[in-house]
């Protein structure tokens, strides 16, 4: 990507170094976020075969054996639903990052006042019970219609929602959609040897991100 920058008229706010900055943080802060909805994605492949069929056969159905693009993601309504759902369902960042109130604030009959340190719990909604018909449970239906389309749901906010909402999200989902689908054309997913899919934890791993728990698998070329 190439940016330009009128600093013409003041330099107290933009500058190469902040650019570097701003560009720098998109891909650090991205990169354990994404790697941990990656891996919540394959253990999940695992533990609901069926599901890995239903994207594998979307797939090759939009796909075939070329590259994907991002282009193909409004082609491919489930395989769009299962990575949604495998970012619902993981929660990698339940409490997002601190934010400040920019003014006085009345939230609730609860007086907040400016410059106060606020953090959000985004569990609360996306395990939300009057907003999703299995909350604790991974399904992929949760985005879509009766008819097999995908849907947009308003409480599906793992980025955070208003002005100060995740600045990667547009990269995290290009991100997550070209290496899921990619990996998925290439391999099937499966536990290793002795270990059904059913035994598969699916406990978090709690930290500063919401990783799954340390787990072996079997990536096995398709034919």
């Amino acid at each position: 990507c190439i940016f330009e920058l009128d600093c013409s008229t003041s330099t107290a706010y933009f500058s190469d170094e902040n650019l570097v900055a701003l560009v720098s943080n998109l891909f650090a802060a991205g990169t354990e976020t994404t790697a941990s909805t990656l891996r919540w994605a394959l253990l999940l492949m695992m533990r609901y075969p069926e599901v890995q069929k239903k994207v594998c056969d979307e797939i090759t159905k939009v796909v075939g054996s070329a590259q994907p693009r991002i282009a193909h993601r409004t082609q491919m309504p489930y395989t769009d639903a299962v990575i949604h759902e495998v970012q619902r369902f993981a929660n990698i960042l339940p409490t997002s990052l601190p934010h400040a109130t920019t003014t006085d604030v009345m939230f609730k009959n609860y007086y907040i006042p400016k410059g106060t340190e606020v953090i959000t719990l985004l569990t609360s909604v996306l395990r939300d019970q009057t907003q999703w018909e299995k909350p604790d449970t991974f399904n992929p239906e949760h985005f879509l219609s009766s008819t097999g389309k995908f849907i947009k749901k308003e409480a599906f906010m793992p980025f955070s929602l208003g002005p100060r909402m995740c600045a990667g999200e547009s990269l995290a989902k290009m991100e997550l959609f070209l290496f899921f689908t990619s990996l998925m054309q290439k391999f099937i997913f499966q536990p290793p040897p002795g270990v059904s899919h059913l035994d598969l934890d699916l406990t978090p791993d709690i930290g500063f991100t919401t990783r799954p728990m340390p787990h072996k698998l079997r990536a096995v070329l398709r034919a």
